[in-house]
């Protein structure tokens, strides 16, 4: 079973689930300010919930490839979308400043 280490806390979860509906549901909001009710609740297509994690975890899909080379992410920052990402392995989840998240 998959370890999440989010800031302090430390969560358990399936292999292959997705890694924003665990965040969720363990209390901890993808989502900075504003965008925790502004975003497109896990489609992919607003990129608030952009996260950097380190460890075993699925391939960018296109979804995601797109929205990450979008303003304001920028190609090559190393994010994720917590939406697409499905957790392979124990990871290291950090969300950053900015609207998007997307300031690391």
């Amino acid at each position: 079973m998959p370890t999440i280490q989010f800031e302090e806390r430390k969560i358990y979860c399936a292999r292959g689930a997705q890694l924003r509906e665990v965040l969720i549901r363990h209390g901890i909001v993808p989502h900075n300010g504003n965008s925790r009710y502004l975003n497109c609740m896990g489609v992919g297509t607003c990129g608030t919930c952009a996260v950097r994690v380190t460890g075993h975890v699925s391939p960018l899909n296109a979804v995601e490839r797109m929205r990450l080379s979008l303003p304001p992410h920028k190609p090559g920052k190393s994010l994720r979308l917590s939406c697409q990402t499905k957790v392979l392995g124990d990871i290291i989840v950090e969300k950053g400043k900015g609207f998007w998240g997307q300031e690391i």
